[in-house]
């Protein structure tokens, strides 16, 4: 009886080992539903440096909407605003010159064409200033780089690089911006990342 007094039962520490067992599991699976930026970028330093980048590209999109919607003055004058009856994608793709010209010009050169390319401006804008929906963002925004691009290929109309543009850095940023989760600094990400988990929509 002595012996027996004081002793923990086998079966109770089986017990007790296998409830701590599934607790563990639970709490590594939960904890792995959602990745957040601390998983994939570990330095602070890093993590803002991320999330002033996609603030930074953000701001270019979501100004040039603006700009474009309103006309002030700086690359659209108050004449040729959206809201003034402008054409804001009709314009530049009017202007486009090299292979793809015809294509674009045919597809886009129309009311269509203006309103995809303001509402583009603007979700990706958004987007990224907030720092949800940055995976959407990136592939479309990226998409539109290259189409910018196609309509202005620098080796056939010459530049000051063959082959990269401005769109190029753009689009990296972007696509930076989405793959290290970089909304989840300075950004609504973290929440948004909690709804959506690492669905498309992330």
């Amino acid at each position: 009886m002595d012996r027996t007094i004081g002793q923990r039962c086998p079966t109770d520490v089986e017990q007790e080992a296998a409830m701590s067992t599934t607790t563990a599991r639970k709490g590594t699976s939960t904890s792995s539903t959602t990745v957040f930026q601390e998983q994939v970028v570990t330095r602070a330093g890093a993590r803002y440096a991320l999330a002033f980048g996609r603030i930074v590209i953000g701001w270019v999109f979501l100004w040039a909407f603006v700009d474009k919607l309103f006309g002030l003055g700086y690359a659209t004058p108050a004449e040729r605003a959206w809201l003034n009856g402008g054409t804001p994608a009709q314009g530049y793709i009017g202007g486009a010159e090299g292979p793809f010209a015809g294509f674009f010009q045919s597809t886009f050169q129309n009311a269509f064409g203006d309103v995809l390319f303001m509402a583009g401006l603007l979700g990706i804008g958004l987007a990224m200033m907030l720092g949800i929906g940055l995976k959407v963002a990136a592939v479309t925004g990226t998409l539109l780089m290259v189409f910018m691009w196609m309509t202005q290929i620098p080796w056939v109309l010459g530049g000051t690089n063959p082959i990269t543009t401005s769109h190029w850095v753009e689009a990296a940023l972007l696509i930076i911006a989405a793959a290290t989760l970089a909304g989840d600094t300075a950004g609504l990400g973290r929440q948004w990342g909690r709804v959506v988990g690492n669905s498309w929509l992330r």
